[in-house]
């Protein structure tokens, strides 16, 4: 095993504990059936995922590890990611207060539908990392970068992002949470603010995207946008 591979099952270990930490604090119980199943979820999907492109695409593997506020070069793209970052750390922490104050109510079955929406949102990441090795975690060109055109990229422009806003509904109906969602809600203009300024660097610095803009005409729902 690589120190590579080390440090990313190190990386999803840190960010599971972190996320429980902050759920079960926060929910001040730790009786809470709905966090428990999420949280296996989400540890069995990212280790999944990350343990594919160790053995695949350790490259890609090390592109995707080095995201967040701090690694992107432009202060657009900072602001952007550190609202989606504290957007994050609300879309845990929301759910579990109302866990802990029985602000909203979610049936079984939903809490269990946000979690397989969660895994949809990991499998639709593992079909991008599948055919586009040059997803970077920011904003930037690598070496070699071609358009690639292909799989859900003949679908939607940035499917990378569909899947994260699936991801992103899933998660507060996993933790029983109708109030979560108004943190989503909150998270989408931040997201589209960034899928649209990332199309304007591959537009101006990727050779052929704009060609690929007036190919596939959707950026995130196929027929609506």
């Amino acid at each position: 095993m690589t120190a590579l591979t080390l440090k990313a099952y190190r990386a999803v270990l840190i960010i599971v504990a972190i996320m429980a930490a902050l759920l079960f604090v926060a929910a001040g119980t730790l009786d809470y059936w709905q966090a428990w199943i999420f949280l296996a979820v989400y540890f069995v999907a990212s280790l999944a995922v990350t343990f594919d492109l160790a053995q695949r695409d350790p490259q890609l593997l090390e592109r995707r590890m080095g995201g967040g506020p701090f690694a992107e070069k432009e202060t657009t793209q900072k602001i952007i990611m550190s609202l989606t970052s504290l957007g994050f750390i609300a879309l845990i922490v929301v759910p579990a207060l109302d866990r802990r104050f029985a602000w909203s109510d979610v049936p079984p079955y939903l809490a269990l539908a946000g979690d397989l929406l969660v895994a949809l949102g990991f499998l639709a990441a593992y079909f991008v990392f599948r055919e586009n090795t040059f997803t970077s975690a920011t904003i930037e060109l690598a070496p070699e970068q071609r358009v690639i055109s292909t799989g859900p990229y003949a679908l939607v422009r940035h499917p990378m992002y569909a899947g994260g806003i699936i991801l992103l509904v899933g998660v507060p109906l996993a933790l029983g949470s109708w109030w979560g969602l108004l943190v989503v809600a909150a998270m989408v203009p931040a997201l589209i603010w960034r899928l649209i300024d990332e199309e304007k660097f591959l537009a101006k610095n990727l050779t052929g995207y704009p060609e690929y803009q007036r190919k596939v005409r959707y950026r995130l729902v196929p027929g609506v946008w």
